[in-house]
């Protein structure tokens, strides 16, 4: 059960990680997933996943502005007292844009990457937002399945956007009921 407060970025709940196949494989975790807020104790372990999961990870101060932004949250999945995965994403009017998901190398293809989405479609429904948005690399298939999977349709195309190698990014949204 979760208890989202977005107002004081608190975000917590405790789920198992279920035993189920998924578009993302057959995994069997069998422990406790919190997740809470980023705090700056977290950001050690952040930036080594960070570092491993991009070839231009971010920086450490852009993690620390993340943090000090009025319309940033952040969800970290905390296992067993270890920082197993991320996200960073922006309150908008009506929406929340996605702007970095990394999960630890070796719990990678676990559904970590899929509950945390799970996390920030909840804290949009909290919100009252009607739209999840965020770009992803042209080349990252794996990541384009999932977020399809969970329901994100391609939107569009940003020519050269990430500045590293100036490849292409598709935009996706994830188009969400307006609450009654």
């Amino acid at each position: 059960m979760a208890s989202i407060d977005l107002s004081s970025k608190t975000i917590l709940a405790t789920t198992e990680v279920p035993q189920e196949e998924t578009s993302c494989g057959f995994f069997v975790c069998g422990k406790q997933v919190l997740f809470r807020p980023m705090t700056k104790d977290d950001l050690e372990e952040v930036m080594v996943i960070e570092r491993s999961a991009y070839r231009y990870p971010w920086s450490l101060g852009f993690f620390l502005q993340e943090l000090q932004s009025a319309c940033a949250r952040s969800i970290v999945a905390d296992i067993d007292g270890r920082i197993g995965g991320y996200v960073l994403f922006w309150l908008l009017p009506g929406s929340i844009d996605v702007h970095n998901l990394a999960i630890a190398p070796e719990l990678r293809r676990l559904g970590i990457a899929r509950m945390l989405l799970r996390q920030v479609v909840a804290a949009a429904q909290v919100q009252s937002a009607t739209r999840v948005t965020l770009e992803v690399r042209q080349s990252n298939q794996p990541a384009q399945k999932l977020y399809a999977s969970l329901g994100f349709i391609k939107t569009g195309l940003r020519r050269g956007y990430y500045s590293d190698n100036g490849e292409d990014a598709f935009t996706m949204a994830l188009e969400l009921e307006e609450s009654i």
